[in-house]
């Protein structure tokens, strides 16, 4: 008993020797680092002077015995280095919510805002249920594009689309082998493209079957066809006037490359024209497979998001249009006066507002990537971070990507090499956006109403004023006003005029058109 205790006391004073290590720094390493790499089973600390007197062993174990510490020494570590930190518990750092801090996550800020917008909004759609009832009607969103099934107008006149790219065809080849000279070429192409502007403008304010929806769609197919038509015709011009080596320079490097004439086929035009953008290039960036999945969700989303959508030319709605807005539109139809204005707008903005966003989810995200994963299309670059605008200018050129890349190709830039001043030369951008946008209301509304050519001319004062006077947050939150304010004041104008135009006179004359 008297040795089994003497060598209990043996041991415990061999451990207690291991506690005490003092934290003298030598040579840029502690004493404590060096029992914890070279410390043997004895608690002996090992360095260079004996590790030769060691026992003869293998390369093997030497290396094992002297690298890899016990359980004891490990603990040991562990205990230093908890009260190392108990120590030091603060380092230089900036509040995140700080622009010196460098933080950019602010997803649940963004969750947080989309709850406080449902929950702000839900008690004015239950106060809108209670009193209204259900005003949903399938046969409603389905007359949005049709009155008669066995009459469809606007279908037929998308279908007849089709005479326009073949012609426009045509002419590219008769100008390819030398057929036609440049100016006849242009004669032809200018011809062309002036038709597919007007053709269906008449055909649509001669039809009386044509709903508001329908007519938008069939001119909106049309404008898409103009500018895609547009770029063909220069592209293919430009690779004319350059030789057959730059002329393949305008294609991207890709497997297999089509040089000007090889480009001039049927297939490669209807890739364009079903292609998600209006640029014309001889060889289109494509992506490598048809992601399944990706495809799927896109196609669940624009259903989905289809229901929720209104169209504000016609005097029939959809989901959110006839729950929603409907009341609001019925209540304010009376000869529109200067103290009503303000009112009736600031009653429609919240669900005008969210209506286009919610579109511009469906057109620029679902519907173009469904189209573009569909087609391999590579460039899916729709829209950039536009909601972070400073300056209207910024929110222009941000948020419909295909349609700032074509004025920037061919009306922005071939102005500035006329001569035009960038300031004359951004002017008619909006003067032709301007016109452009009148086209595909006025038109189907069979009403000519100044209200969306007026709203386009007005950014340009607009634009110089946040530009010059409003910087940062400020310019970002006059973006916002104008999206949110400005438009439904547009709107409510021509949404207006149609009611009182058709209904009015409807119940004047013992029913609506």
């Amino acid at each position: 008993m008297e040795e089994t205790g003497a060598l209990i006391r043996k041991r415990r004073a061999t451990i207690s020797t291991g506690k005490c290590v003092p934290l003298k720094q030598v040579n840029g390493r502690s004493e404590v680092d060096e029992s914890v790499n070279g410390r043997s089973d004895s608690g002996n600390i090992v360095t260079k002077r004996n590790v030769s007197d060691l026992p003869s062993t293998t390369s093997k174990e030497r290396k094992k015995r002297i690298n890899v510490p016990s359980d004891r020494q490990s603990v040991h570590v562990f205990k230093l280095s908890h009260v190392s930190s108990c120590l030091s518990c603060h380092r230089l750092q900036e509040s995140l919510l700080s622009s010196a801090s460098g933080y950019r996550n602010y997803r649940g800020v963004l969750n947080w805002c989309v709850v406080m917008l449902v929950l702000s909004n839900a008690r004015l759609f239950l106060e809108n249920l209670l009193k209204y009832g259900i005003l949903v009607d399938p046969i409603q969103v389905v007359s949005l594009f049709i009155k008669d099934p066995y009459n469809m107008p606007a279908a037929c006149l998308v279908i007849v689309s089709n005479v326009f790219i073949v012609a426009a065809l045509y002419t590219e080849r008769r100008l390819s082998v030398g057929c036609f000279s440049e100016r006849v070429g242009l004669l032809v192409h200018s011809i062309n493209l002036s038709v597919t502007l007007c053709f269906p403008v008449t055909i649509v304010l001669m039809l009386k079957s044509i709903t508001p929806v329908g007519g938008a769609s069939a001119l909106g197919v049309y404008t898409v066809l103009f500018l895609k038509l547009y770029s063909y015709k220069d592209v293919n011009k430009w690779c004319r006037e350059m030789s057959h080596a730059k002329a393949r320079s305008l294609a991207r490097g890709q497997d297999y490359q089509v040089s000007y004439p090889g480009n001039v086929t049927l297939r490669d035009l209807y890739y364009f024209v079903f292609a998600p953008t209006l640029c014309y290039e001889l060889n289109f960036p494509r992506s490598p497979r048809i992601r399944m999945s990706f495809l799927l969700r896109r196609l669940f989303e624009m259903h989905l998001i289809l229901f929720m959508i209104c169209a504000v030319y016609s005097p029939h709605w959809s989901l959110i249009c006839l729950q929603w807005m409907i009341p609001i539109i019925q209540s304010s139809m009376k000869p529109l006066e200067v103290n009503i204005i303000p009112l009736s707008s600031l009653s429609h903005q919240v669900p005008n507002h969210l209506l286009w966003l919610i579109f511009f989810y469906w057109f620029f995200h679902s519907s173009l990537n469904f189209i573009a994963e569909l087609l391999q299309f590579g460039d899916r670059e729709f829209y950039r971070d536009w909601w972070n605008s400073e300056t209207i200018t910024y929110f222009w050129q941000n948020w419909n990507i295909p349609v700032h890349k074509w004025c920037l190709r061919h009306f922005y830039k071939p102005l500035l090499k006329s001569g035009v001043s960038k300031w004359l030369g951004q002017s008619a951008v909006f003067l032709a956006s301007a016109f452009f946008h009148e086209y595909l209301v006025s038109v189907p509304l069979k009403m000519l109403r100044p209200w969306a050519f007026m709203g386009m001319m007005a950014q340009l004062p607009l634009a110089w004023f946040v530009a010059r006077f409003l910087r940062g947050n400020y310019g970002n939150a006059a973006v916002w006003l104008s999206l949110i304010i400005g438009q439904p004041i547009a709107v409510l104008m021509y949404v207006h005029d149609y009611y009182v135009l058709h209904y009015r006179e409807g119940s004047a004359g013992g029913g609506p058109e």
